[in-house]
Order: C-alpha cells, then structure tokens, then sequence
C-alpha cells in the first residue's frame, strides 16, 4: 500500500487570520472614528448651547440697558424668544442634533452680529443721554436761577407792598376831649363828673397823598382807669379784630377820606358817672391804629 502525500492548509489558514485581523481592525477603526465624531458632534453642541446662553445673558443686559436710555426693544424681545426656542429645540431634538446644531451656527453668528449692532445703538443712545443730561442739568440751573430772580422779584414786590400799605396808612393828631354839659357848656381835660353830660372827641385826619379816595370807619375805643373799655351795644360799641385778636370799641364813625387833612368831631354819652382817673382814647380803622389821645376825670 502506497502512502499518499497529505495536502498542507497552513497557508490557508495564515491567510484566513490575517483577514479576520484586518476585517476586525477596519471594524474597530470605524468604531473610533464613529465614537470620535459622536464625541465631536457632542462638543460642537454643547459649544452652541454655551454660545446661546451667552448670547441669551448679554440680550438680557443690552434689553434693559436700551429701555433704560429709552431705546425701541421690541424687535430684541422677539429676537430673545426666538434664541430661547432654538435653545429649547436643540436640547431636545436628539435624532438630528448634528444637522441642526450646523443649522444653528449660521444663526448663532446672526445673533452675535446683532450684538455688535446694538452695542453701537446703546453707544448712541448714551451719548444723547449725555447730552439730555447736561440740557437737563443746565434747564435745572436755569430754573434755579429764574425760581431765585422770581422769589427776589416776589420779596421785593412784598416789601414794596408793605411799604406802600404802611405808607397809605392814615395818621391822626391834635385830639382834644372836651366835657359837655346839659347847657352845652365845653370844658377841656380834666373835668369833674358834674359837668359831663356827653363827651366831645375831636381830632384830625391828616394828608396822606399815598392812600385811596374812599370811606373810613373809624373805631373809637375809650379805655377807663381799670383797664377796661366801655362798652354799650345800645350806644353802638361793637368788636373788631386786631393782630389777631378780637378787641372792644367804644363808638364807631364813618367819614369819606379825600387824601386831606380832615377833622372829626364824635360825641358819647355815657349814661353814668366815669370812673376817676385817666382814661385813653384810641382811634382805629383797617386792623391798625391811627393815634390816640387821653382825657382825666377827677
């Protein structure tokens, strides 16, 4: 029996391994290459999402800072909800994340554009804000000084007014009481109770250029030794106020003032016996005294 040669598969085999080795080999570099552009793919999006949140924050600033300086931000408002939404759609639109994070690029250049644009507006709006703020600050110094010519104008209005009323206020001199009897008999201060049956005032109104044609009343406060005025409502006294404070007069007369001297002559009958001592006469009109004169009875 002849022995047959057996057939050797060795390189058979080699060569079959070093093709799985390859096979595998191209199948592990195509996994890393497939894991590195995952691995890219998350960076580029997490690198936009880092991008719209910047952008989204330095909005926010440059929304306030133009409403501040009274600038138009209603196409910002807009341009805010839309970056929010693109925010929103590119975390949650996993399947096409790649496509539309390159999508997102050409907007994300869009809104940093817009950025650089509204930094120049801001830039414009605060120089006119500068410039309104020093007119305003210049209108304020104007109106001080209009408000301090005006109150100086005022005070010396006021103080010419004063002046002027001090200066129409009307004068009386010359007063003179005399005690009359029942036989119209005159007798000048001091005089006895016997002999008064009324009392006679007279006095003189003097020139006053500076005041008003037009009727005086003249109230006539006759002041006795105890400090008290006599009064009698049945004889016409009455009350009038002065600084501030209610006061009693004795008599009241009305004259028409022509700017010339003018005398005045009243007559009060008492009714009774006038207490002993010095009595005062003062005369009044408009809140303030004309001048007084004094009379003793003894």
């Amino acid at each position: 029996m002849s022995n047959k040669k057996q057939k050797d598969f060795t390189p058979y085999f080699i060569g079959l391994a070093v093709l799985l080795l390859g096979v595998v080999a191209f199948y592990y570099f195509q996994v890393r290459n497939l894991e590195a552009e995952k691995e890219a793919q998350q960076q580029e999006l997490n690198n936009t999402v880092l991008q719209l949140d910047s952008i989204s924050t330095e909005l926010n600033k440059k929304i306030v800072t133009i409403s501040q300086l009274g600038g138009d931000i209603d196409t910002l408002l807009k341009v805010q909800a839309q970056l929010e939404e693109d925010k929103k759609k590119l975390l949650t639109q996993r399947n096409s994340e790649r496509n539309y994070a390159h999508s997102l690029k050409d907007k994300v250049d869009g809104y940093q554009e817009l950025l650089l644009m509204k930094d120049v507006e801001i830039q414009k709006l605060q120089e006119l804000a500068e410039v309104l703020m020093s007119e305003n600050t210049e209108l304020k110094v104007e109106k001080q000084e209009l408000n301090k010519s005006i109150n100086e104008i005022n005070d010396e209005k006021n103080e010419l007014q004063q002046k002027v009323e001090q200066a129409s206020q009307l004068k009386i001199e010359g007063m003179t009481v005399y005690a009359v009897s029942s036989g119209e008999r005159r007798r000048e201060s001091p005089f006895r109770n016997r002999h008064i049956e009324q009392i006679q005032i007279t006095f003189t109104v003097l020139e006053n250029t500076v005041a008003p044609i037009e009727g005086k009343e003249l109230l006539i406060r006759v002041v006795a030794p105890d400090g008290n005025v006599l009064f009698d409502v049945a004889r016409g006294s009455g009350s009038f106020t002065f600084k501030g404070r209610e006061m009693f007069y004795t008599q009241k007369q009305e004259i028409l003032y022509d700017k010339r001297d003018q005398q005045v002559t009243l007559f009060y009958d008492k009714g009774s016996e006038y207490a002993l001592g010095n009595h005062i006469v003062e005369v009044y009109t408009d809140e303030y005294l004309m001048g007084k004169g004094s009379f003793e009875v003894h």
